[in-house]
């Protein structure tokens, strides 16, 4: 029997990168469903993906993750179809700007901080209100290795990381006793659509030459594989890690282990 028979998991940011190749991992464990993202184009596309793959169900749900209504939305359609909140991999995110942080401008520092952590907050609240109820659940949330370093020019990105990995942390401690598990998980250079328009940011025309630069900052010397991380995330929120809490994994290829 798969692991996630008869298991409900909510994904945000499913429209792409890391949240697609998540769906697509957990549907091949036969994994209920409901898939979040802004972009309803981008959810058709993982829908055709995870249907192919034999997802045990689909829901979609086109929602904006720091809007508290839209997030009660995706519970509520998790709920309504399959009832219940089984697992849920927090991770919708976006970029942001490159500049110093002099440059970066009180507007798009609250934008990157909306999306990045208070999208992630809205989203535990209210997920964790339902597993509480059920008294059982895991949630992996996407930080970064940003999120437990410094990077450069990315002063609201890396703000909004750290931000993550305190809640991470802080409800873990909370929730412990209730029967949920609260992880995250720290990506370095795995090559997805964001981190190519951010070295496009940086290189302009000449942006692979930027994306040596940036993956030379780790042991491995090459980028990683969104399927690798979604394997992880897989991990995480299945039963085998059962005595897993409270814990930021890196898979970065070494890179925080340089500094």
């Amino acid at each position: 029997m798969a692991r996630f028979s008869g298991r409900t998991v909510i994904i945000t940011g499913a429209g792409s990168g890391l949240g697609q190749a998540t769906a697509l991992r957990l549907a091949q464990e036969d994994a209920n469903l409901v898939l979040v993202d802004m972009n309803a184009d981008g959810l058709e596309e993982t829908r055709t993906q995870v249907e192919s793959a034999g997802a045990g169900g689909v829901e979609l749900v086109t929602a904006d993750v720091t809007k508290s209504e839209d997030v009660q939305k995706y519970v509520d359609a998790a709920l309504t179809t399959f009832g219940s909140v089984d697992g849920f991999f927090n991770n919708a995110g976006i970029e942001g700007r490159q500049n110093l942080t002099e440059d970066f401008g009180d507007d798009e520092f609250a934008k990157v901080l909306a999306v990045n952590l208070t999208g992630v907050f809205a989203g535990m609240a209210a997920v964790l209100k339902q597993m509480r109820r059920q008294g059982s659940g895991a949630i992996v949330n996407t930080a970064s290795v940003g999120g437990i370093r410094g990077v450069g020019n990315q002063s609201g990105y890396a703000a909004a990381k750290h931000g993550v990995v305190g809640l991470t942390r802080n409800s873990a401690r909370e929730y412990g006793e209730h029967g949920i598990r609260i992880n995250a998980i720290a990506p370095g250079a795995i090559m997805t659509a964001m981190v190519e328009g951010s070295l496009r940011q940086l290189g302009g025309e000449d942006w692979e030459a930027a994306g040596e630069e940036f993956v030379s900052a780790n042991p491995m010397k090459r980028f990683g594989k969104p399927e690798e991380v979604a394997a992880l995330v897989t991990f995480l929120l299945a039963e085998e890690s059962g005595f897993i809490n409270g814990t930021v994994v890196p898979i970065d290829g070494g890179q925080h282990a340089m500094y």
